[in-house]
């Protein structure tokens, strides 16, 4: 057995149990614990009062959920790719959580989504706010995909279906490869790995670093698949993609393990009263960074989805507020739009032209 288990009649897109020595890996991981993984601190999913803060949040979030315009976009072709960038260390933010990061001559991908919507089905759920900036032909050759946890809106079986076809390394957490192989990626290009543990890929570092989140793919997987932050590192720059994650001192331990970082990717968006503990909310994702000890935030995690009761734009405001008041630097680019670190660019507010704005 390779290491996958699941019943003909389970749906494709809720992936596969971890089985055989994948599961044995499992099993023997520190962090699985009575049965299931265990996050680096206590962690609630929801709060006691979750439907109260829901529903309030909702009603001070009414009519600002969604741009009142199109998004607009910068439309990259892959003869864009086709010379790196001369500091050699590049970020493309394609929305949400799909960074593709151009890193000492090569290419890495994280949390590729290019389905219309997050969901196990294409007739229901979260639907996107603007198209990829990229078409799926434009995107350039890859040397690894990167995989922080299983829920929807990062693991997309359409997509990893089309990126098994591509000659494309994946690093994924522990038990997750279960899903990848189901979807017809082969095992000897899958790596998993558990927190704190490094493997290389063409020539760079990959290391699986904690969050505090959790997996979902239905009630047959829950609990035996891991989630995790990436610290992704090359002979010249550094950079950490958080995935989803709640506040937690374990971000000051990664920068003491693996930082400086010359760029943070961090999840700002999609913040909720009712769910404080598994998501940052945008201050947050400033004092991660700051414990990160990382040069440059690129907030994600916001502006393609509308998954959480906030108005569509705060998670760029606050991000910028705060990082004003806190004196870091931060790229918020529109989706396609290239961010270099070295360059240290302005900030364009180009979201503040199409926010819905209260009593207008």
């Amino acid at each position: 057995m390779t290491g996958q288990a699941f019943a003909p009649q389970w749906p494709a897109a809720l992936g596969a149990r971890p089985a055989g020595e994948r599961l044995a890996r499992v099993r023997r991981s520190p962090h699985f614990v009575d049965g299931a993984f265990r996050n680096p601190v206590p962690t609630r999913r929801s709060t006691d009062r979750a439907v109260r803060l829901m529903l309030r949040a909702q009603r001070e979030a009414a009519g600002l959920r969604r741009p009142t315009g199109e998004i607009p976009l910068t439309v990259r072709r892959a003869a864009d790719y086709a010379d790196g960038p001369e500091s050699g260390l590049r970020a493309t933010w394609l929305g949400h959580a799909t960074v593709l990061v151009e890193i000492d001559g090569r290419r890495v991908l994280f949390d590729p989504v290019w389905s219309t919507r997050c969901s196990p089905s294409a007739a229901f759920g979260p639907a996107r706010l603007h198209p990829m900036p990229m078409g799926w032909s434009e995107l350039p050759y890859l040397d690894a995909v990167v995989i922080s946890h299983d829920h929807y809106d990062h693991l997309d079986m359409a997509t990893v279906k089309a990126l098994a076809l591509r000659d494309t390394q994946f690093a994924v957490p522990l038990g997750l490869g279960a899903h990848l192989e189901r979807w017809g990626v082969p095992p000897e290009r899958i790596l998993e790995l558990d927190w704190h543990e490094t493997a290389e890929i063409a020539g760079l570092q990959f290391t699986a670093t904690p969050a505090r989140h959790y997996c979902n793919r239905g009630a047959r997987v829950l609990g035996t698949v891991l989630w995790a932050s990436w610290v992704v590192s090359g002979p010249m720059h550094r950079v950490f993609h958080s995935g989803d994650t709640g506040y937690f001192p374990g971000f000051a331990d990664i920068a003491d393990a693996y930082g400086p970082f010359d760029l943070t990717m961090i999840q700002a968006g999609a913040y909720c009263d009712a769910w404080p503990e598994v998501h940052l909310d945008p201050e947050e994702a400033v004092q991660a960074h700051i414990d990160l000890t990382g040069a440059v935030l690129l907030p994600i995690h916001w502006g393609t989805f509308d998954l959480a009761p906030h108005a569509w734009h705060a998670p760029a405001e606050r991000v910028l507020a705060e990082s004003e008041r806190r004196g870091v630097a931060v790229a918020v680019p529109r989706p396609g739009q290239f961010v270099e670190p070295a360059s240290k660019e302005p900030v364009e507010a180009w979201w503040r032209a199409i926010a819905a704005v209260r009593g207008k």
